[in-house]
């Protein structure tokens, strides 16, 4: 059972990084000063930049470094491009890449934006009659309109802004509970903050409005709005991505591409009707759209929960990509929901991010959507290769090999002599500390 050893402590983030630092060390690490020079050894020793990122978030005590990698010789769309990856897990940089490759003389990929609209909802209660509350929408509705004029000005001048409002009843799903549910046009913007500030406005007009309004006062019963938020469940902001090419060309040394586009085909089957395999098979595909995503500085929470929620949307959990042969045509495809920006947030401000645009020649936000697609595609057909030919931990697991020496403060020799002896050996983590320690021994 855990114990209270600590007090509340009341005004923290009103104190400053040394004295946040000095209550941790004496609350929390024993006076350690390991620990608290441990987390000195992770600030920047350019205090202009420090201090950047001290202002992203709050209480910030140091910074949690992630490896930034690159993912080069993506052919998408007859563009190449290199890929920044942020990401923890071994392989995954590794796995994009070989894909890239292994698509780089079949035409590549291809990849298309089907649409980018994003919405939100002002979640309202009403018991009344609802011919009242619709009658009572038909009317306000320019009223709303008009409320968000000076908040989407600027947007409607680049060609974006509200596309339309509509009042759902849902009460069958729920008893009194109503949606004024928005959408809109964001352009290059991920567009949450725009698109709040609108659904706030937009509800405090619509409870004005509702407080005035005859029919409600009669009966008693007026509208009252509950909360107002953007949705990260976004079905209209779809994209696609595809690499297509002969079966025979499939065909490597290790494999007949006939026998390998039947496996493979088969294993996007399984991952459509089993949703334990397929939470495990779109948990692939997040690891190459996260990577990009986390790189170019936008919330792959939102992402993450908008991408299952899109699998889950015919009633079952199901794989995100598909593949087919017909005609002696392999395909395998990707279609998912991706609300990105290329403006706003840390694009501008994160100078890793900076330099990760320029990496991939400056996107707009439709095409970081298909870039990123080309990710995810790319990291499933990788992770499904290995699985239905080698086995996915041989490869996982000679890239982990490195953590493992790591963990045992292995000198650059005894890597050396490592890597080289694990080239033909089967890497687990005991093999690897017997290795290690028969060196030193």
């Amino acid at each position: 059972m855990f114990q209270n050893m600590y007090k509340p402590v009341s005004g923290f983030s009103k104190k400053t990084k040394a004295q946040k630092l000095e209550w941790l060390a004496t609350t929390h690490f024993s006076n350690d000063e390991t620990a608290i020079a441990t987390l000195k050894k992770y600030w920047n020793s350019d205090e202009k930049l420090q201090k950047l990122h001290d202002d992203f978030i709050e209480n910030t005590i140091s910074n949690y470094y992630l490896p930034l990698g690159v993912a080069p010789n993506f052919l998408i769309n007859g563009t190449l491009f290199t890929l920044p990856m942020v990401i923890e897990e071994s392989s995954v940089v590794a796995a994009a890449s070989n894909a890239a490759k292994f698509w780089l003389n079949k035409g590549g990929f291809t990849s298309n934006v089907i649409s980018t609209q994003k919405n939100g909802q002002v979640h309202v209660n009403f018991f009344g009659k609802q011919s009242d509350i619709s009658t009572f929408f038909s009317e306000v509705k320019p009223k709303l309109i008009e409320s968000i004029a000076s908040l989407q000005k600027n947007m409607q001048k680049r060609g974006g802004g509200l596309i339309d409002i509509v009042l759902l009843n849902s009460t069958k799903a729920l008893n009194g509970y109503y949606q004024l549910h928005c959408t809109f046009e964001t352009l290059d913007a991920m567009g949450a903050n725009f698109i709040n500030s609108c659904l706030e406005e937009i509800a405090r007009t619509f409870e004005t409005e509702a407080s005035t309004y005859t029919p409600f006062k009669n009966c008693n019963q007026s509208p009252e709005v509950v909360l107002s938020i953007l949705s990260n469940f976004v079905p209209e902001c779809l994209v696609r991505a595809q690499v297509s090419c002969k079966v025979e060309d499939l065909t490597t040394k290790h494999i007949d591409g006939a026998v390998f586009a039947q496996k493979f085909v088969r294993a996007i089957d399984i991952a459509k009707v089993e949703p334990r395999r397929a939470v495990t098979h779109n948990k692939g595909i997040m690891n190459g759209i996260d990577a990009v995503v986390l790189a170019t500085g936008n919330d792959f929470r939102a992402v993450e929960a908008g991408v299952h929620a899109y699998a889950s949307k015919d009633g079952n959990y199901t794989s995100l990509t598909d593949a087919k042969v017909e005609n002696g045509i392999f395909t395998f495809s990707i279609e998912i929901p991706l609300a990105l920006g290329t403006v706003g947030g840390l694009t501008s401000l994160h100078p890793l991010t900076k330099l990760a645009f320029t990496l991939l020649q400056k996107p707009n936000a439709k095409q970081l959507m298909q870039i990123v697609a080309v990710a995810g595609l790319a990291q499933n057909f990788a992770a499904i290769r290995s699985l239905v030919t080698t086995g996915i931990q041989k490869g996982h697991m000679k890239m982990h090999l490195m953590n493992i020496l790591n963990q045992m403060e292995a000198t650059e020799l005894e890597k050396e002599k490592a890597v080289t002896f694990f080239t033909e050996h089967q890497v687990t983590h005991s093999s690897v500390e017997s290795f290690v320690e028969n060196l030193r021994n």
